[in-house]
């Protein structure tokens, strides 16, 4: 089941959901728009220009609120917003259309599992011919969360929980890295 507006606004309320900051113009209908933060990470070149997934991957990262973001660059991004999921909810993370008509990507896997505690992670590609201006505070995709049937058994607790800012992959610290 898909969360109202309504019941979105309840869960804050009772604080079972958390989202900071946030402003009553966020939350739509079916949805809560999530705003660009002002990290961004890039992944940083390695002497053999191959990215191994066994092996930590080095970032370079920035504190600004304007990025130019280049035609072809690939660049992590996070929200402006922290969450804090209870053990039955999850969500969808959603690019808002505008942008992606500009030829912007934003994606961070699509999915918050529930239990999840932390600023989200977005993935940032520009497919235009141009550059494209990033500002901080800018709606840049939404939030779509789904009431599970029951209480997770195993809420994430995951290598990202508690993540602030434009968070790098750890890959490197899956267990299947031998196989």
């Amino acid at each position: 089941m898909i969360l109202s507006d309504k019941t979105i606004k309840r869960m804050l309320d009772e604080r079972s959901l958390v989202i900071e900051p946030l402003t009553d113009e966020q939350i739509q209908p079916a949805s809560v728009d999530i705003r660009l933060g002002n990290t961004f990470s890039i992944v940083g070149d390695t002497p053999s220009g191959i990215i191994t997934l066994g092996s930590r991957i080095e970032y370079t990262t920035i504190t600004t609120d304007t990025y130019l973001i280049l035609p072809g660059q690939f660049v992590l991004a996070t929200t402006m917003e922290y969450f804090e999921l209870p053990d039955d909810l999850t969500a969808f993370v959603e690019g808002r259309s505008s942008l992606g008509r500009m030829g912007l990507f934003i994606q961070n896997a699509g999915w918050v599992d529930p239990g999840f505690k932390g600023e989200i992670t977005l993935e940032l590609f520009n497919a235009n011919r141009c550059a494209i201006e990033l500002k901080a505070g800018r709606r840049v995709g939404q939030l779509v969360f789904a009431k599970m049937d029951d209480h997770a058994l195993n809420p994430y607790n995951g290598k990202y929980q508690g993540q602030k800012g434009a968070t790098g992959s750890r890959v490197f610290l899956d267990t299947d890295n031998d196989t």
